[in-house]
């Protein structure tokens, strides 16, 4: 398999992609809701999907393709290699503000992560990491992860506490909150997993994500040395729908043994 060829595809893909959003920036969009009257996709959405399904299938017909939109394959496995794409991570983010958002790609060997790339399509930063060769923001390389405290963080956290179709007791994460030098929410997981790789924000937790949200940003996290779990410390599905923790080594264990609990909560 030529991942050097695989890579520079996907690279010119994302980035054609991101030049068809900026221009639909004047268009009216056309909103649907999806689950809930805040799950929201657009026809940029749905057309930058479609756009990444058709050239994958032109050049990588053996490919299996996950989508957020649900224009890709049924998967029951992870066997082969699959591409798992967002195509706009923070779409309301998008719709109200066209700003915050990204396009996310990840490409995986029989469940293994290959190439990773998350596109900050309005500031123009393209985060792509293959595996055992480093993480770059455009071509220029990011530094491995340093261990930090507590007291010295800022983390970002997901506010939205509902997981698996039952209520998590939100007081867990006030004492983090607290000790913590302060928190963040940006909207788009796909940006605040890059912001953990580059050290913008120093952890990240979410309640419920789906595999596209966090298939490439665990690629890129994982070259840097940081550590991407669930909520219990335990690996990712990337299957089915998991609680997020994204994390600089050595903070991520403290954060689990101190404030939650090694996952016994």
């Amino acid at each position: 398999m030529n991942w050097d060829h695989i890579y520079a595809q996907a690279k010119q893909w994302v980035q054609e992609a991101g030049n068809k959003i900026r221009l639909s920036f004047d268009e009216i969009l056309t909103i649907q809701s999806k689950t809930n009257p805040n799950d929201l996709v657009t026809n940029i959405d749905k057309d930058i999907e479609q756009f990444f399904i058709r050239k994958i299938r032109e050049v990588y017909p053996e490919h299996k393709i996950m989508g957020e939109e649900g224009f890709g394959d049924k998967l029951v496995s992870l066997d082969g290699i699959v591409w798992m794409i967002d195509p706009i991570d923070g779409t309301m983010n998008f719709i109200h503000q066209q700003r915050n958002f990204a396009i996310s790609l990840g490409v995986y060997e029989n469940g293994v992560g290959k190439i990773g790339l998350i596109y900050d399509v309005v500031h123009d930063e393209l985060y792509h990491a293959s595996c055992g060769n480093g993480a770059f923001i455009n071509e220029k390389p990011i530094p491995a992860l340093k261990e930090t405290t507590v007291k010295e963080s800022i983390i970002a956290l997901n506010a939205t506490w509902v997981m698996e179709n039952h209520r998590i007791d939100h007081k867990l994460m006030i004492p983090l909150v607290k000790d913590a030098r302060g928190t963040r929410s940006y909207g788009s997981a796909a940006l605040e997993m890059v912001f953990v790789a580059t050290g913008r924000v120093d952890a990240y937790l979410s309640m419920r994500l789906s595999p596209w949200d966090f298939a490439a940003g665990t690629i890129i996290v994982e070259e840097l040395g940081g550590l991407v779990t669930n909520l219990r410390g335990e690996k990712l599905n990337f299957l089915t729908q998991n609680s997020l923790f994204v994390a600089k080594p050595g903070l991520h264990q403290t954060i689990m043994k101190d404030y939650l609990k090694d996952g016994k909560w």
